[in-house]
């Protein structure tokens, strides 16, 4: 915990910070929401507006994911197939790297990173819809 001055008395108390969810803005709502429902197999939660925007919630396994349309006006900027600041990559933890590998393989996505030992970890990096890049990660024995 973190303690926290009150900008109103100044009084003081603790505060937790936890993660709460990822908000990812797509060019195609549906392609997008495919790919989290049928590939990684994350559950629809609901179709809503984010604003003006459409959007829906998935939730893959505790973690909430909110997929939204640009609002109009808005101008998308940053190319996510190239290096940036900001996000950078989604980290899955699964079973098996390798298996993940090949069945996103066979389903025809593109890895940056084949199945790779990394300390006491295995991982795998590859390009999911609007080139977001997604870790597998397998924790080693």
């Amino acid at each position: 915990m973190n303690s926290c001055s009150s900008p109103d008395n100044g009084e003081e108390w603790n505060m937790t910070y936890r993660y709460h969810h990822l908000h990812l803005i797509c060019s195609n709502l549906d392609e997008m929401e495919n790919f989290f429902t049928q590939t990684l197999g994350a559950r629809l939660v609901e179709r809503r507006k984010f604003g003006t925007a459409d959007g829906a919630t998935v939730d893959l396994n505790g973690i909430t994911i909110n997929l939204r349309l640009p609002r109009e006006g808005d101008e998308i900027s940053g190319d996510s197939s190239k290096e940036r600041y900001g996000y950078d990559h989604l980290g899955l933890q699964v079973e098996n790297v390798d298996a993940a590998y090949n069945d996103l393989k066979n389903k025809g996505f593109t890895f940056i990173t084949p199945p790779t030992d990394a300390g006491n970890v295995r991982i795998a990096f590859f390009k999911g819809p609007d080139n977001i890049t997604i870790e597998l990660l397998q924790p080693l024995s």
